[in-house]
Parts: C-alpha cells; sequence; structure tokens
C-alpha cells in the first residue's frame, strides 16, 4: 500500500461527506432515538465489509468492467430505497399517533445493512478510489485491499457514531412535539425519495470494456 496517511487523509475527508448513510443513520437517530441509530450504523459498516470482501475477492474490479452491472447495483438500491419510501408514507414506520411506535432494531439493522450494500457513494470508493492506493509493487493486493477496507469501516463508524448521538438528542427534543410527530413519517418518506432519486442518478459510470 503506498503512501499509508495519503490514503488515511483522503478517506477520512470524502467519509466526512455526508452521504445515504449518514442521512438514513440520522433519520433512524432523529425518529427512533440511539438504539436505533447505532442498529443502523451496525447495519452500515456490516456491508462496508462486505464491500471490502468484494473488491479483495476481485469482484469489485468485474463490476468496474462493466457498465451493465454497475447499474443493476444502483437501481438495485433505489428501488429498495423507494420501497423504504413507500413503506414509511404508507404508516408502516409510524403512524400520526401521540406515541411513534419503534421498528425492531433487527430490521433497522437490515435496513442499513441494504442501503450501503446498494450505495454508489460506496461502490465508487471501492472501484474507483481505493484501487489509487494500492501498491501492486509490494504484492499481495488483496491483504492491502483488506488493510485499507478496515480502516475505512472504523473511520466510518467514528463519523457515524458522532452522526447517532448529535441526531438522537435532537430527536428526544423534538419527539416531545406533538407536531413532529405527525410530521415525521412524511419527512422520512420524502428523505427516502431523495436518496432513492440519488441513488438513480449517481455517477459516474465505469467504463466498458471489450
Amino acid at each position: 500500500m503506498t503512501h499509508p496517511l495519503l490514503f488515511l487523509l483522503a478517506a477520512a475527508t470524502l467519509i466526512a461527506i455526508p452521504g445515504p448513510n449518514h442521512l438514513y443513520i440520522t433519520t433512524r437517530s432523529i425518529a427512533e432515538g440511539r438504539r436505533a441509530g447505532m442498529a443502523s450504523v451496525l447495519g452500515v459498516e456490516s456491508a462496508t465489509l462486505l464491500h471490502v470482501a468484494a473488491a479483495a475477492a476481485g469482484l469489485s474490479a468485474l463490476i468496474a468492467a462493466s457498465a451493465t452491472a454497475f447499474s443493476v447495483l444502483r437501481y438495485a438500491g433505489a428501488a429498495y430505497l423507494l420501497y423504504l419510501a413507500y413503506r414509511t408514507l404508507r404508516g408502516g414506520d409510524a403512524a400520526d399517533q401521540p406515541v411513534l411506535t419503534a421498528r425492531p432494531l433487527p430490521r433497522v439493522y437490515l435496513d442499513g445493512l441494504l442501503i450501503n450494500l446498494f450505495n454508489p457513494k460506496v461502490i465508487l470508493f471501492f472501484l474507483a478510489f481505493l484501487p489509487q492506493f494500492i501498491d501492486r509493487g509490494a504484492g499481495n493486493v488483496p491483504l492491502q485491499i483488506v488493510i485499507m477496507g478496515a480502516v475505512t469501516a472504523l473511520l466510518g463508524i467514528a463519523s457515524d457514531v458522532v452522526y447517532v448521538l448529535a441526531a438522537g438528542s435532537l430527536g428526544g427534543w423534538l419527539r416531545a412535539r406533538p407536531t413532529f410527530q405527525r410530521r415525521q413519517r412524511y419527512a422520512t418518506g420524502l428523505i427516502y425519495l431523495g436518496l432513492a432519486a440519488f441513488a438513480a442518478l449517481a455517477g459516474p459510470q465505469p467504463r466498458q470494456t471489450s
């Protein structure tokens, strides 16, 4: 791995830029509290480890060589976010009740995992960004990918926890207000719709190879 400090700084900068993961974690933390936020973090970063494993196994290189494969992942992520938006807006997450019903933590975890698994920002990170720091002359490329991926996951956890703590505190204040409880479902649904649009329009497309 070349320039480990440069990779650390560049990865930290990219992770600090808010993306679909941060919005999902923030939404869950505001709506349901810090326990749901932490379950979201575990789901999101579990998916990061799956991305690391795919990159180390060479699957990311195959996806990078196929615009079709990348598009399938992109649209699958958008479709799942549309499903979450539909489920939320029709009242699956919360109805207009005095007390919001918390969703089971395993479900929150699974949603976080799937959102990050199809997150274009993370996919492009492993397709285009991380390979720039691989030193092929040093050998053992899969090990280099695993090390850089593990560092990325740790940085991601640190960033995610900050969002959970901040959003959880804000959510506690908001949930005490009836107006927020009536409108939270619609705000959450609109956020999912925005994330779906982001996933569908994300780019650039990987270069098609012959």
